[in-house]
């Protein structure tokens, strides 16, 4: 029995930056193979006079439909798995889709087609030791801890009926409303005993300031102008009038600033404790902030100063990774991404428009730190490769899962995201701060 062909491929570089061509031939026997198979697969949905339904030969099937029936099935049944043995096989770093153009395709003939892929493009590092930024620090003042102590107060605050004045800034006014434009109720612009902060802007501009001054039981017309940039698009830049009655009328009673405060809102037994617990809090916090900023400072001038050439399949690629993002963070609220789409009055080409710059840093960020990890030999022990994997496993709760525990795609994204940390690490400490 006559032996099947190896796969041929042949690799060259097109004249754009970046892109290589893969012309390949893949062996007639392989895809004929890859026909049979999905003449299995979908013959049950087949129905030809004269036999019963999924039971016509494919011989039949392919004279009743065409004998290109199954050709585009086979290519994406077989034509994926011998694209990755070809890129591995060349050592080739892709980083988009291929472009597929076929040149032959047909029962009994060997089965060519071109594929061109955008690579990860060579970067030149610029100055990367020794980059100048300014220093950063936060200090934390009385203010901020005064700002702290007041939202505790806010927390921890009560409402008390008023019924001896009118309504004034920073009240809870219980109302009733509905709005009309034109002399006509619009959707959505009635409700009874709405709760609203005043002050708080929660409402159309102007609202809120015309409710001021009015007393319970009080009835009275309200004029605004919804803004151009609203939601509805129906309602956008129109004259609206509101039928307002106040129902009720609080206040927000705060607690008192001391010991007693401590206790109740805290493990602490006095407000000095108090004080100084928020301070060494926001302290953490503000260290954090100028650890984080630093960095990016940092990596920003590395950046600036490196010269690489991005292929668009790279930036296409991270920008739908960030839409995906997004989608996963709007669905815990609850929203579609069209739903977002639709109130904020974009569409998603617009979106994926808007990612580009920030895309394109991260995309830069990631590149100049692969170079420096290359460049300087960084590298990190398996002890603390070990350390993180049973960290990652125990958030997610898999400290018992031997197969999570040994899975060496995980152990190698940890070690990929620790060098990264460390080649950060290593530029920051090799940066000159200015005062």
């Amino acid at each position: 029995m006559k032996g099947l062909k190896k796969m041929e491929c042949k690799v060259e570089k097109t004249k754009n930056a970046n892109e290589v061509k893969l012309e390949m031939t893949i062996e007639a026997e392989k895809f004929d193979g890859a026909i049979q198979k999905v003449y299995f697969k979908s013959a049950k949905y087949f129905n030809i006079p004269g036999f019963r339904k999924g039971k016509a030969p494919m011989n039949i099937v392919e004279k009743y439909y065409g004998k290109e029936i199954f050709y585009e099935d086979a290519f994406n049944e077989l034509v994926p798995e011998e694209l990755s043995k070809a890129v591995e096989e060349n050592k080739l770093e892709v980083v988009s889709r291929p472009d597929i153009e076929v040149t032959q395709i047909g029962k009994g003939q060997d089965l060519k087609f071109t594929a061109v892929f955008q690579t990860k493009p060579e970067v030149e590092l610029g100055k990367y030791k020794g980059v100048e930024i300014n220093k950063i620090e936060y200090k934390v003042t009385e203010k901020d801890v005064a700002h702290e102590l007041e939202h505790m107060q806010e927390h921890n605050s009560r409402l008390v009926s008023v019924e001896d004045r009118p309504v004034e800034k920073g009240d809870i006014a219980n109302i009733n409303f509905e709005g009309f434009v034109d002399g006509v109720a619009f959707e959505g612009g009635k409700a009874e005993n709405h709760d609203l902060e005043i002050g708080s802007n929660t409402f159309i501009p102007g609202f809120e300031d015309q409710v001021i001054g009015m007393k319970i039981d009080e009835e009275k017309e309200i004029n605004v102008k919804f803004p151009e940039e609203y939601f509805s698009k129906d309602l956008a830049g129109k004259d609206a009038t509101f039928k307002v009655k106040v129902n009720e009328i609080k206040k927000k009673e705060l607690p008192k600033l001391d010991d007693e405060f401590a206790k109740d809102v805290s493990e602490f037994d006095t407000l000095a404790e108090l004080k100084k617990s928020i301070k060494d809090k926001q302290k953490k916090q503000n260290e954090q902030k100028a650890k984080y900023e630093t960095q990016e400072a940092v990596m920003k001038a590395v950046c600036d100063d490196m010269k690489v050439e991005i292929p668009s399949g790279m930036i296409e690629t991270e920008t739908e990774n960030m839409m995906k993002d997004m989608e996963q963070r709007l669905a815990y609220q609850g929203l579609k991404l069209e739903q977002y789409l639709q109130i904020m009055g974009k569409t998603k080409e617009d979106m994926q428009k808007e990612y580009e710059p920030q895309a394109i840093e991260a995309i830069k960020s990631r590149l100049a730190l692969e170079a420096i990890i290359k460049a300087e030999k960084i590298e990190v022990e398996d002890k603390d490769v070990e350390e993180k994997m049973k960290e990652m496993a125990k958030n997610y709760g898999k400290e018992n899962d031997e197969e999570f525990l040994k899975n060496e795609n995980v152990r190698n994204y940890i070690k990929e995201g620790l060098k990264s940390e460390k080649a950060i690490e290593f530029l920051v400490e090799n940066a000159k701060m200015k005062k």
